[in-house]
């Protein structure tokens, strides 16, 4: 069986589904086989981080609703070794199906993939309830600013609450200049504040959004610094 990993935080912006698709991609191109699902109902956007809006045809209300087996909807990215993604609806009022469904759908992915990585919505809400269902573990996105610390602390008592015992998190567009002056905090006083281990720190680089929008993520381009620390983070989520 495989491990279903849900992607949080607590707000938006933060870059959580930027680092979903780079987590995906990494451990794809090693040829672990690998479904990216974007449960972040009606603001689609994993598809057009992995290049793949033009492939899309079916989303997962049609895999939920019988319209398509799975595999009809699941859309390979034929860059990497073994990665698929499993887009969602634009449309939030067509999504109507309750945590049980949810479940029997992860256990469908989790039988046919090494890793299940849910793309979840930012903030606490009844869509993070529903899709963090039956979670192996939780990687929480933050930046390096106080409110989004808070944010993410609830959304990890949150996910904690319903029963995710594995919770990790990763500070993102990290600078560190501005840490070194004191105008954000810096990764040690991080670590104070949040409660749970520390899985990866990601600096600011304009590189990768600028990678993101055009459909290509930078951990693709080898040799460069940030495709080596996406490939520590795979390291670390493999052993957990």
């Amino acid at each position: 069986m495989g491990k279903l990993i849900f992607i949080s935080s607590g707000k938006g912006g933060v870059g959580k589904s930027i680092f979903a698709a780079n987590l995906g991609a990494t451990l794809g191109e090693r040829g672990l086989r690998v479904a990216l699902v974007d449960m972040n109902i009606g603001l689609r956007n994993l598809d057009i981080y992995m290049g793949l809006e033009n492939n899309v045809v079916f989303d997962v209300t049609d895999v939920l609703n019988g319209v398509v087996p799975l595999e009809k909807a699941l859309v390979r990215d034929k860059r990497l070794q073994a990665a698929w993604i499993l887009a969602t609806t634009q449309r939030k009022e067509k999504f109507q199906y309750d945590e049980d469904q949810i479940c029997g759908l992860y256990a469908e992915l989790r039988s046919r993939f090494d890793f299940v990585i849910v793309d979840g919505p930012a903030g606490v809400n009844n869509e993070l309830r529903m899709a963090s269902a039956s979670a192996d573990l939780a990687v929480i996105i933050t930046t390096p600013e106080y409110v989004s610390l808070r944010d993410a602390d609830m959304i990890d008592q949150t996910l904690r609450a319903r029963g995710i015992g594995r919770r990790v998190y990763v500070v993102n567009k990290v600078n560190k200049n501005f840490m070194s002056v004191g105008v954000l905090p810096t990764v040690e006083q991080i670590t104070g504040i949040m409660k749970i281990p520390l899985l990866g720190v990601v600096q600011y680089d304009d590189a990768i959004h600028l990678s993101a929008n055009a459909g290509y993520p930078i951990v693709l381009q080898k040799g460069n610094y940030i495709e080596r620390n996406f490939g520590k983070i795979a390291d670390r989520i493999i052993a957990l």
